[in-house]
């Protein structure tokens, strides 16, 4: 992925945090007929330093866990905040008129050696760590043990669990142009329709703000994740 220079965040803490918030990527890896890719939820494990490992499952029917060159490097791509920016929020377009449409968004591209795991104590484990991590905020949680064991047994059989051993990891943020406070008063003239699918999250200049306004939006901070990632 290209990444500007003054895009580019490489702060591991920053970074995992961000992939802990989003929580939903795309697994992408190489077979004989071309790339393939799932989009699966996925947990971070910050060992082994410095990157750490992210986990997940696929369904068993699925042919990637099988197909995929596992000699090759996979990908993991986490999307964050994103949004169309307009010139009429940037200040400069009212002083210059050199302002042109951008894009906002964060991503995350994590690289690293694949293993599959077709073993169920592990899947179980898998699962139940992947549970208790989206459950903790609940007043009552769900856990695994709360179904019948046969019942628990049946859907480990039906997936097979996967760690991604990271070996680099790029971020990227394009960013729009003009002053903050001028998007920010644009953005309140636009329909609402349109603000809510930006998530009103369109002008941050700044990665932390991204991570913890993204914490904010989707309820995270129930798990105790309200805070801005720092370095």
């Amino acid at each position: 992925m290209y990444v500007p220079q003054h895009y580019r965040e490489d702060s591991v803490p920053v970074l995992h945090e961000a992939i802990r918030a989003i929580a939903f990527g795309t697994l992408v890896t190489l077979d004989e007929d071309g790339l393939v890719a799932s989009h699966v939820p996925m947990l971070l494990d910050p060992h082994p330093s410095p990157w750490g490992t992210l986990s997940g499952h696929l369904a068993r029917g699925n042919p990637q866990w099988r197909t995929a060159r596992n000699e090759i490097e996979a990908l993991a791509i986490f999307l964050g905040p994103q949004a169309y920016v307009s010139p009429s929020w940037s200040q400069s377009k009212a002083r210059t008129g050199k302002a042109v449409p951008t894009w906002n968004y964060v991503s995350i591209h994590a690289y690293g050696a694949l293993r599959f795991i077709d073993d169920p104590v592990e899947i179980r484990a898998h699962v139940t760590r992947l549970t208790a991590e989206h459950e903790e905020h609940r007043a009552q949680p769900w856990q695994v043990s709360d179904a019948p064991a046969d019942y628990i047994g049946a859907m480990v059989k039906g997936i097979i669990a996967f760690e991604l051993a990271l070996t680099r990891r790029r971020r990227q943020r394009v960013k729009g142009g003009g002053p903050r406070r001028g998007r920010r008063s644009g953005r309140g003239e636009e329909p609402a329709r349109r603000r809510n699918r930006a998530l009103n999250r369109a002008d941050f200049d700044d990665f932390r703000d991204v991570v913890a306004q993204h914490v904010l939006d989707t309820g995270l901070q129930g798990r105790g994740r309200a805070r801005a990632a720092r370095a």
